[in-house]
């Protein structure tokens, strides 16, 4: 841990690494499966209304914690003809999706709310700051209802986030 996280935010974070509920038991990661027969399924909804660079930067910061925090959603490193390495990819896939504001903020409310499924988002205000701190202090003076998004990563049962995110197009 850094030095210069407090005690709360180490806890936090200890937590978050040893605490995830969503994830596979390393017995149901068969890596021969289609990602459609995977129990669990990655989506990272994007704000239809960002322009390109921000979009992908958005998508990139929801899919992150996902990676690290979500047991068995990553393959194995492989190797290619020549030898050279290539890092696991997600072998259930990760389907990148669009939406207007107000459906992002809705499913992700319904995904809070969901038992057995994980979420990750990328407020807006992370794209306005440039220092963690100043984006850590914004949070904290923000109310949960006045929170707008740039994307939001979920995982959970296959069913479960199909149903949230409906027929919501790919991202463009």
């Amino acid at each position: 841990m850094s030095p210069n996280f407090t005690n709360e935010e180490q806890s936090m974070l200890k937590a978050n690494e040893t605490g995830a509920t969503v994830g596979f038991q390393p017995d149901e990661v068969n890596l021969s499966l289609s990602a459609r027969e995977a129990g669990l399924k990655w989506v990272v909804v994007v704000d239809e209304a960002l322009p390109p660079g921000r979009a992908t930067n958005a998508a990139i910061c929801a899919a992150a914690p996902t990676a690290v925090q979500v047991p068995g959603l990553l393959g194995v490193d492989v190797t290619d003809a020549e030898g050279n390495i290539h890092p696991a990819l997600p072998w259930v896939g990760c389907t990148v999706l669009a939406a207007d504001a107000a459906t992002l903020r809705t499913i992700r409310a319904k995904a809070a709310a969901a038992p057995d499924t994980y979420i990750a988002d990328m407020p807006t205000i992370a794209q306005r700051t440039l220092v963690f701190t100043d984006y850590q202090t914004a949070m904290g003076k923000t109310p949960a209802e006045d929170m707008d998004y740039c994307a939001v990563s979920i995982v959970g049962p296959r069913n479960r986030v199909s149903r949230l995110v409906g027929k919501l197009p790919l991202m463009p």
